[in-house]
């Protein structure tokens, strides 16, 4: 019976299945199968990271003896066979991870004897050894796969699952980036955006300017080398997630201006800084001094080639006209070359800019201001980010874009905590806290019918800004919301008979989830109080059933 009939019954029931995100296609049967030690071989050739993959799972499942919080009073499942082990194979080794990778897959485990995983890509086995890691129980004093044979056949909806990760604001210890990155792939995000530098810091190593991460990084410790990157880099393909850095130019620039004043306009304008940008410190590349268009295109030289993803995020957002016009050095400019405004003067410097990141075989991706808050006009290669309304989604897959949407409204995971500033006591900007239920129900392809259209939005992405967030505080501001935008972005938001989830549905399945994170290290916030996620269905409201 394949799981979209089940729907009814999983929201009122403990169930076997509590595979986050739900699978595409899950048959199962009545049985249950012995699990005395888990096995896993690989059958043929499978490279590197599904060999790595292997080993980290078999660690991961051996080691967890995990019931879900509404079988806490099952009891022990009689079995009526054992597992013979499970034995992964894929048809191609070919690591290349992009945003057109195959993470498809497909298990059967039988009653009795050897489970199988077969995948196209080794991102695929990486994926199904996740799914097959939440198979397996806790029973008695062993474990067990419940309600065998078991048949699932597996695909994303969306190949951009993502999250970004801002550590300009306040700075995250290279363990903490890993530590999500684990938290990630247990939920099947596949895209770390690292939004690695800011206004308030430049934490990473640059070799073309090391001045910048001399005065720029909050302090020796607080940096980010070579190295660093580059274990971030492998550490998160190992587990199929690309790792896209964002150096947001020509705004948020200030503390370049820390080492490179002559570049800057409007520097750290106090008080009213708020008259200057989005939030202090104010700073800005100057478009009209050719040295600031050479100064990012030495950046995007340096940067393109340490950071390997085909996607290079070159910012664009937030720029302000008013810090640009009243620059002495734009004015003057604009005085020599009549018929030259700023306007004119930013499409120009996103232009060459642009231009020069095409030419290093980058994927452009950039906020939704480049497309809509200015002249330019960028290739239509170009990935857009839409974060200031769904209409920004619906816009630019109508301009021929590719999007990903991360609506402020539903995906920023920062809000709700008040401002920041130190002189107002009220609601930040983009408060309420976004509840996972609200970001379970937002839909990133909703009134978009065309159907050229909808395969132009690429997927979501949560964001963490981190104005309030540090690694103290990082993993409960993450999980479980993350997850619900996992899950719909993985699974979309309706099964195979085109019923839509609701949050009343998946809430059990999510409650075990974010328990079995806790029991994997990942500090993850209660959703409810115990005895909700132990009796699913009975804190919902009536007329919510």
């Amino acid at each position: 019976m394949k799981i979209s009939l089940l729907a009814g019954v999983l929201a009122a029931l403990p169930c076997a299945l509590a595979v986050w995100p739900i699978p595409q296609t899950f048959v199962e049967g009545s049985s249950n199968t012995q699990v005395y030690w888990v096995s896993i071989s690989t059958q043929g050739d499978v490279g590197p990271i599904v060999a790595n993959a292997v080993e980290r799972y078999r660690t991961i499942i051996n080691r967890e003896s995990f019931l879900a919080p509404a079988d806490y009073r099952r009891g022990e499942l009689p079995t009526s066979g054992t597992f013979g082990g499970l034995t992964v194979s894929v048809d191609s080794t070919d690591e290349t991870l992009g945003l057109d990778t195959d993470e498809s897959y497909t298990i059967d485990v039988p009653v009795d004897g050897a489970a199988t995983l077969r995948a196209k890509t080794p991102y695929g086995a990486v994926r199904g050894l996740e799914t097959f890691s939440q198979l397996v129980t806790a029973n008695g004093a062993g474990k067990a796969i419940a309600k065998t044979p078991i048949h699932i056949a597996d695909a994303p909806a969306y190949p951009h699952r993502g999250l970004l990760f801002d550590t300009s604001r306040n700075f995250y210890s290279v363990a903490a980036i890993l530590r999500t990155l684990d938290a990630m792939a247990y939920n099947k995000m596949n895209v770390f955006h690292w939004h690695i530098v800011d206004a308030q810091s430049w934490p990473v190593e640059s070799r073309a300017f090391p001045e910048l991460q001399t005065r720029g990084a909050y302090g020796p410790t607080m940096t980010y080398s070579y190295g660093d990157v580059q274990r971030v880099i492998e550490y998160a393909r190992a587990r199929g997630i690309r790792v896209i850095p964002e150096f947001d130019v020509p705004g948020h620039t200030y503390i370049v201006g820390e080492s490179h004043p002559e570049l800057m306009s409007c520097l750290n304008k106090q008080p009213g800084w708020d008259q200057y940008a989005a939030e202090p410190p104010s700073g800005q590349l100057n478009i009209a001094k050719p040295e600031s268009v050479a100064f990012a295109n030495k950046l995007i030289d340096e940067y393109t080639k340490l950071f390997t993803d085909e996607a290079f995020h070159i910012g664009g957002d937030e720029v302000n006209r008013k810090c640009w016009a009243e620059d002495p050095d734009v004015v003057k400019h604009m005085a020599e070359n009549p018929g030259e405004d700023v306007e004119f003067l930013l499409t120009r410097w996103y232009s060459q800019v642009h231009d020069h990141l095409d030419q290093t075989g980058k994927t452009p991706y950039t906020w939704e201001e480049t497309v809509f808050h200015s002249q330019y006009v960028p290739s239509s290669k170009t990935i857009v980010q839409a974060w200031l309304s769904h209409d920004s989604v619906v816009n630019a897959v109508g301009k021929g874009y590719r999007v990903v949407s991360s609506s402020y409204e539903a995906y920023y995971l920062d809000c709700g905590h008040g401002a920041w500033l130190s002189n107002w006591d009220g609601n930040s900007w983009c408060d309420p806290f976004k509840t996972w239920m609200h970001i379970y129900n937002y839909d990133i392809a909703a009134n978009i019918t065309d159907a050229a259209q909808r395969k132009r939005v690429l997927g979501a992405e949560v964001a963490a800004w981190s104005e309030q967030t540090d690694e103290t505080v990082i993993d409960p501001r993450l999980w479980p919301r993350a997850a619900a935008m996992a899950e719909t972005a993985w699974s979309g938001k309706a099964d195979a008979a085109g019923h839509v989830r609701t949050t009343a549905e998946v809430a059990s399945r999510l409650h075990e989830q974010r328990f079995r994170m806790v029991a994997r290290g990942i500090n993850a916030e209660p959703m409810q109080p115990l005895w909700c996620a132990r009796n699913p269905g009975s804190c919902n409201l009536p007329q919510q059933q």
